[in-house]
């Protein structure tokens, strides 16, 4: 299922996400992806209802590309999450993290798995969460 959820932001560089060589170190990759999928799962949840009892996902898998390199005197990157499949209890997001010129730094995928905390395992994911990864608000909502 393809439902066309995106989320971009833009995340302004800092001194202290510089390595050695004078370019992004590469955990602070994972930081912006983190919050760009925060973004996202924020609006999931939101047009779910809000609901956030259910709303427990972790991470299973993180696959990064990196293509250029992005170094502080780019002032700031974008970094642009999408909603690409959603499965019975997990969801991939497709990510990219762009200059300022709009070229491509970044790219990859990232496996979402619901989570039940009392269980302490995978879980179906529900229906309030499907409307909200259809990209549909649930009945009742405008």
């Amino acid at each position: 299922m393809r439902s066309g959820l995106e989320h971009s932001l833009h995340v302004q560089l800092r001194w202290r996400d510089m390595d050695m060589l004078g370019h992004l170190n590469q955990a602070v990759y994972h930081e912006m992806l983190e919050e760009g999928r925060a973004a996202l799962m924020t609006e999931i949840a939101r047009r779910a209802g809000g609901d956030r009892a259910h709303g427990t996902f972790v991470l299973a898998h993180v696959d990064l590309d990196y293509h250029t390199e992005v170094r502080k005197d780019h002032g700031e990157v974008e970094v642009v999450v999408r909603l690409a499949h959603v499965g019975t209890s997990s969801i991939r997001l497709d990510h990219d993290i762009r200059l300022p010129d709009g070229s491509l730094a970044a790219s990859g995928k990232t496996i979402l798995v619901a989570w039940d905390p009392v269980a302490r395992g995978k879980r179906a994911l529900t229906d309030a969460e499907l409307a909200g990864l259809s990209g549909t608000e649930p009945a009742g909502r405008a």
